[in-house]
């Protein structure tokens, strides 16, 4: 057994968390090495946000030339996929050099803790052992198996489902959360007759009934089924198909496709032999590690970010968490602060929010207003034929601050980055209502739902003097 050198920082996975610790623990003055059982860059690079976002995107192109009558359907999958790949890989290319310009040591093999200080790192039969005087957990998710539905076959998980070499003539979904909805749009789009079946009342649950109605209508124009309150009870495959069973209102039924695509979220990847406890770290019954406001454990030198810990499991936010522990490990004050962290989903129309909704702020007794504005008569919007949609500002009544935001159509994804800096410096209403925007943009709707917020304000103090 051979042993590393003694480093400041040691990093566990190189995900967008884990790659950003290491870089931002080296550009503050410490010697760091990160460790990857798999590729550098992990799921999300890989096999998770950005080869689905070239496929969505490719599927959108595909989608526009289908109805221009130019699509070549022969063969377009096959370069939708060797496209992919070609952004995978330079996506990748790019975590590696950074690190290496960091200065950051990268150590491939799968880690295991030792003792507090210590950790082996083993590789095809080879183990070396590394000390450190901090460590930053960042080792991700995975996606969910159901016990009924194992994934083998023709039953996959979302790494399956982003490498298929052809578009199934049909696939079902199990699960309407934004997974299962952005590659069952993308699928969709290419061709594939998709049906999804939700366990709740609505696909996209945790977003707002109003802010998913255009995805809905979306997926329905795409030729897409949504089976509501259903539970998946079993399949059968064959050679060529998977026949699904799954029970609604009490009654059993099933449907047959030639793939089945399991989408009912992530586990945390804290099982296994990571050795959490040999060293006492503790870990809730979810799998996920309790952190305090600088993402330490209960173990004051060791630090957990990303998919690991409570909240969302989003790139952003363990990108975001990451610079928070490397600059806390460096003596530094930071801290987190989830006020202002997106939400997104790549669905057509896009969705993204910030902030409370209007049912989170009146629950917590804020008084709120609200404005909108659609994207309808937006000139940018009917240029590019994406005019469904809006933008929904809303506001403290009291105070004119900003404290939430949804949006739903075109580059939300985008758009949603203004709210939330909106949020993160206290601005109001007013602030945004009197920010110039150019035009023709998309941007115009955030200032003329801002306006509308306005508007319903200084009515609603009209109101309230001439009484």
């Amino acid at each position: 057994m051979s042993q590393l050198e003694k480093v400041d920082t040691f990093v566990i996975g190189s995900g967008p968390g884990g790659y950003v610790a290491a870089v931002r623990s080296a550009q503050l003055g410490m010697k760091t090495a990160i460790v990857e059982r798999s590729q550098i860059g992990g799921v999300c690079t890989h096999v998770g946000c950005i080869p689905s976002k070239a496929l969505i995107a490719e599927a959108h192109r595909h989608d526009l030339l289908r109805q221009l009558n130019k699509a070549d359907t022969a063969g377009s999958f096959e370069i939708a996929q060797a496209f992919k790949q070609k952004v995978v890989d330079k996506q990748a290319g790019g975590v590696g050099y950074l690190l290496k310009t960091a200065g950051v040591t990268v150590v491939q093999g799968e880690a295991s803790f030792v003792d507090e200080h210590t950790a082996a790192i083993h590789l095809a039969g080879v183990e070396q052992t590394i000390s450190f005087q901090h460590a930053i957990l960042a080792t991700g998710s995975r996606p969910i198996e159901l016990p009924a539905l194992p994934f083998g076959g023709r039953i996959l998980s979302s790494t399956e489902a982003l490498s298929l070499s052809q578009i199934p003539a049909s696939m079902v979904i199990i699960g309407g959360g934004y997974i299962g909805i952005e590659l069952g749009q993308m699928y969709a789009k290419f061709g594939a007759k998709v049906t999804i079946l939700e366990g709740g009342g609505q696909v996209l649950p945790g977003f707002e009934s109003e802010l998913v109605a255009p995805v809905i209508r979306q997926l329905k124009a795409d030729g897409i089924t949504i089976i509501n309150g259903a539970k998946a009870t079993k399949a059968q495959q064959d050679e060529d198909h998977v026949t699904l069973y799954y029970e609604k209102d009490q009654v059993h039924q099933s449907i047959t496709a030639e793939y089945v695509l399991v989408t009912v979220g992530r586990k945390p990847n804290t099982d296994g032999g990571l050795g959490l406890e040999r060293i006492g770290l503790q870990v809730t019954g979810r799998g996920l590690i309790e952190t305090d406001e600088q993402c330490r454990t209960n173990i004051p030198h060791i630090f957990a970010i990303g998919d690991i810990t409570a909240g969302p499991a989003l790139a952003h936010k363990a990108s975001y968490e990451a610079k928070v522990a490397a600059e806390a490990i460096a003596g530094q004050a930071a801290v987190v602060d989830y006020r202002a962290i997106p939400l997104v989903v790549f669905s057509e129309p896009e969705l993204a929010s910030v902030g409370l909704s209007e049912t989170e702020a009146k629950a917590q007794g804020i008084p709120v207003v609200t404005g909108k504005s659609s994207f309808s008569i937006n000139g940018r919007a009917l240029a590019l034929q994406a005019t469904e949609g809006f933008v929904k500002i809303i506001a403290d009544s009291s105070s004119g601050f900003v404290i939430g935001a949804q949006i739903a159509g075109v580059e939300a994804s985008t758009l949603i980055s203004e709210l939330a800096l909106a949020i993160e410096l206290g601005a109001t209403v007013e602030d945004l209502a009197l920010t110039i925007h150019p035009h023709p943009t998309l941007g115009e709707v955030i200032m003329e739902a801002a306006e509308n917020t306005v508007k319903k304000m200084n009515m609603k103090k009209f109101s309230t003097t001439a009484v």
